[in-house]
């Protein structure tokens, strides 16, 4: 992996990338980290001491490996990680649960330091990884116009900027986007935000205890969630944009990541999909070779988010869900396009490749597994045991 020594600057369309994908990943999945706060038991600090360890951990590792690999690698938390402590953690307290998150960190250091997962993921065909984020991104895709319903005015409004944007200044059309829908947001009186009030938020420590039943039924079940609605999406977002950054350095990181800040609240940290897609299109730069500045700038914006935790929770939620909506569905519309095109591109794989797609669009959930996974299992194996074979 050759790396440059020179400094480049972050251009609009990096910086806009990045606090894009930030506000439309937090604003669309805070509410369900709190609520899993919440059913350990956790306090108000507490929860902001979550909020502070996941924001510098996801802005520290992005900016980190970004600026390592010179490629656009972008954090997260896991979002399904999270809706499953929501309903796991019952009556669980808040040390049990910690033990739980070291354990499924600890899973994911192992699985990146043997290098089984990368070695996996070499035999799978770059069609069924184009498909699987095409399907993953689909919802998305279609929430920009069924946002409609919700907001009509401000979405069309959006939805307009968008297609004159794209014709008159392509480049920069996402933040054209998001400042007319923030604009529409003001004068139209939407946006509430009297209760936000401007505080940072602490760390607070959580000493683990460890429990064999809820290891396995939190800490294996979150580590399998992790990894298969997390990271093989978001390995399929790099490998479909073109980038081959090695997947064995960043789960190791990220994991460790985990098992530091796990005891603040850091439940898991992951490689993000469908924030990273938005980071990785034509929107955040006309040159490839510059995009990872559009991770660097995404991970400034999520340890900003993390040191006033609570506050910008509440400043999130404060928007319309129309607008975040129609926002992460414009930004990743040329992502879905692109996507769709290098899945069926080559007629040889154009029928294992649309079947990958309808299975990862359309949400099977089997043994806790979501869709993505099971569409790469649809029609993947038989390519897999060959590879072996050879």
């Amino acid at each position: 992996m050759s790396k440059h020594s020179s400094i480049t600057l972050p251009a609009v369309s990096h910086v806009s990338a990045g606090f894009v994908a930030v506000l439309v990943g937090f604003a669309s999945a805070v509410v369900i980290v709190i609520q899993a706060a919440q059913v350990t038991g956790a306090n108000s600090t507490e929860i902001g001491s979550w909020i502070l360890a996941l924001g510098l951990g996801m802005g520290l590792t992005s900016i980190g490996l970004s600026l390592y690999y010179r490629e656009p690698v972008l954090t997260a938390w896991s979002t399904p990680g999270a809706a499953l402590l929501v309903t796991g953690l019952g009556g669980i307290g808040l040390s049990d649960a910690t033990g739980a998150f070291l354990f499924s960190g600890l899973l994911i250091v192992l699985v990146g330091v043997s290098g089984v997962f990368e070695r996996l993921m070499h035999h799978v065909p770059g069609s069924l990884a184009s498909a699987m984020l095409a399907g993953i991104l689909l919802q998305f895709g279609l929430q920009a116009f069924t946002a409609m319903h919700q907001d009509f005015s401000l979405v069309a409004l959006m939805l307009l900027t968008y297609l004159v944007g794209k014709r008159l200044r392509p480049r920069y059309v996402i933040p054209l986007v998001l400042i007319v829908g923030l604009l529409y947001i003001a004068f139209s009186g939407q946006l509430h935000g009297h209760s936000v009030h401007l505080a940072l938020a602490r760390p607070v420590f959580t000493w683990p205890s460890f429990s064999l039943p809820v290891l396995i039924s939190v800490g294996v079940p979150l580590f399998i969630v992790t990894m298969t609605s997390q990271n093989i999406p978001g390995l399929a977002v790099l490998r479909a944009n073109g980038y081959q950054t090695p997947i064995s350095p960043l789960l190791t990181v990220t994991g460790l990541a985990t098992l530091i800040l796990a005891p603040f609240g850091g439940f898991a940290l992951n490689l993000s999909a469908i924030t990273a897609a938005i980071c990785l299109g034509e929107e955040a730069g006309a040159e490839r070779n510059t995009r990872y500045l559009a991770t660097v700038a995404g991970g400034f914006f999520y340890i900003l988010i993390g040191l006033f935790g609570a506050t910008i929770a509440a400043l999130f939620a404060a928007l319309p869900q129309a607008y975040v909506f129609a926002l992460a569905g414009l930004a990743l519309l040329g992502t879905i396009g692109n996507s769709l095109h290098g899945a069926l591109n080559d007629a040889k794989d154009r029928e294992a490749a649309l079947v990958t797609f309808l299975v990862t669009a359309s949400g099977l959930t089997l043994l806790g597994i979501g869709g993505a996974f099971w569409g790469l299992v649809a029609r993947s194996g038989d390519s897999l045991r060959e590879s072996l074979r050879g």
